[in-house]
């Protein structure tokens, strides 16, 4: 199905408003708060089975939004997790972008089987670049359609590092029209991660729209405090159980 028109983002336009002062404030006031919009992550190549059966343990023990690992370990997480609640995610098309349409469907539906109930994806960078902004629509709408379908959330990752001002703006409008549930900074694998500006200008695109999810280099609360305070309400990260641990977890 054609994607709808893309719509211009309106500087005027009032898209809501999301307290980010209030949220940063509630979420800081425990630990525990803080461990709920931490999706404890460990997607990097190199990462082994015990490593991963050692993240749930923590997930279980934290209560952490949700797990996020590489698809190939899945099937480990969910059976880790059974029964605790918390949520595993899954990243895909990631961390390069360049997957057909057909093979993100097909990836979130194999994911969606096994139990895998939030997605990070990356939008086709080099689609956004060539100006394609239709194809880059058409191919969120797709995986935005199967996820939702069966109750999942999406997350599109952006890679701001790599855009420029204009791209990073015109990337948030589509996600977000295309359905995302957040619009996230980075992988982590590009040469920069999140950073205040960039989660700002995407709450400003995004309003109260939909979410805002800054990750990649968060390794301090001190980092985590000013993503917060610029509109993130999701943080990724891996070094989840340090920063809960400067806000007094033991």
């Amino acid at each position: 199905m054609k994607p709808p028109p893309l719509q211009e983002y309106d500087l005027d336009f009032d898209y809501g408003t999301f307290d980010s002062a209030g949220f940063t404030a509630d979420t800081l006031s425990s630990w525990q708060s803080l461990a709920a919009v931490i999706d404890h992550t460990l997607v990097k190549p190199v990462a082994t089975r015990k490593q991963v059966e050692t993240l749930c343990a923590e997930a279980a023990r934290y209560r952490f939004a949700c797990v996020l690992v590489n698809p190939m370990w899945t099937s480990i997480a969910v059976s880790a997790l059974a029964g605790t609640g918390i949520p595993i995610g899954a990243v895909i098309g990631s961390p390069l972008g360049g997957s057909l349409v057909s093979t993100l469907r097909q990836e979130i539906t194999a994911l969606i089987r096994l139990g895998v109930r939030e997605f990070d994806m990356v939008l086709p960078i080099g689609q956004l670049k060539s100006g394609n902004h239709t194809a880059v629509q058409r191919t969120i709408r797709a995986v935005v359609g199967v996820a939702h379908h069966h109750g999942a959330l999406l997350k599109v990752t952006l890679e701001t590092a790599l855009l420029t001002m204009e791209e990073k703006l015109r990337a948030s409008e589509i996600a977000i029209q295309a359905g995302a549930d957040f619009i996230k900074t980075s992988t982590g694998s590009a040469a920069g991660g999140a950073i205040p500006s960039d989660v700002a200008l995407m709450r400003g695109v995004a309003g109260a729209r939909c979410g805002i999810k800054a990750s990649g280099g968060i390794r301090t609360l001190a980092q985590l405090r000013t993503l917060l305070e610029a509109g993130a309400n999701r943080i990724g990260c891996s070094a989840s159980v340090a920063i809960l641990r400067e806000l007094g977890a033991e």
